[in-house]
């Protein structure tokens, strides 16, 4: 219980403050809003305003949903293959899988910045597939373990009433639903709350997700609009912690369900 306090105050101090005056917030940034400081919804009027948020809305989520689930069928299906189908190709492919989860970020952005706009990925479907490399790795590490626990008898019977191995899958996909759970959740909150991939990636002029225009509130010579930048990280927050709340009971159940086969 302490924990979770510590845990959520931080996001209690953000919600607190985004209801304040702007010189309220540096003078008192942990006391609660009175009569003087309360500001209202003119934080997030002006928010909404200034940083064109709808349109950052909508951006933020076409690459969250798109990058979810392309991630999920890809990989689940690669997963799949990987596990039911024993040669050295695949087994390379899974450790190439393994190995990407521990390559930093940082040693590969410009390369890759340089790569997508050759490429023209510098658009919010283009980066969709960016996303795709970079979250395949735990993607199909959890698929992997799952799959592993589900009988093969299932499979062999959808082969012997007829199924190509395409149908087969799908008639698998719907007993992978803990772990499918489990990924979404993990994928979408790091793709929704990512600054730096869509920073470096998209064309700044046309597309800006949220993080990007929450962090175009900061002025020049270090000046911020604290009231306006708190309304917007609350409006940021919100709809990923609705998504996690909602699907919250699948993560453990999802991480687990691979650890014990049969």
């Amino acid at each position: 219980s302490i924990l979770a306090v510590l845990w959520l105050y931080p996001i209690f101090l953000v919600a607190m403050n985004s209801l304040k005056k702007k010189g309220f917030i540096t003078r008192y940034p942990f006391a609660l809003p009175d009569h003087r400081s309360f500001f209202g919804i003119e934080n997030f009027i002006k928010g909404v305003q200034k940083t064109n948020y709808f349109a950052a809305m909508g951006n933020s989520v076409i690459i969250t949903v798109g990058s979810v689930a392309v991630i999920i069928l890809c990989t689940s299906m690669c997963a799949w293959y990987i596990t039911r189908v024993h040669n050295k190709v695949n087994s390379t492919i899974y450790m190439l899988c393994l190995f990407s989860m521990i390559v930093p970020f940082q040693m590969v952005m410009f390369s890759l910045s340089k790569l997508a706009n050759m490429m023209h990925l510098s658009n919010p479907i283009g980066i969709i597939l960016v996303y795709l490399g970079f979250g395949a790795g735990l993607a199909v590490f959890m698929f992997c373990g799952f799959v592993k626990s589900i009988p093969l008898e299932i499979e062999e019977a959808a082969m012997i009433d007829g199924c190509t191995p395409l149908q087969t899958f799908f008639q698998v996909f719907p007993i992978m639903k803990p772990t499918t759970i489990t990924v979404a959740i993990l994928q979408a909150m790091w793709i929704w709350n990512d600054y730096l991939l869509p920073y470096l990636v998209l064309d700044l002029k046309k597309y800006k997700t949220i993080p990007i225009v929450i962090q175009y509130l900061k002025g020049g010579y270090g000046a911020v609009d604290w009231g306006t930048m708190m309304a917007m990280l609350v409006l940021a927050i919100v709809p990923i912690i609705i998504f996690y709340a909602a699907c919250q009971k699948y993560i453990i159940e999802g991480v687990v369900a691979g650890a014990v086969k049969g």
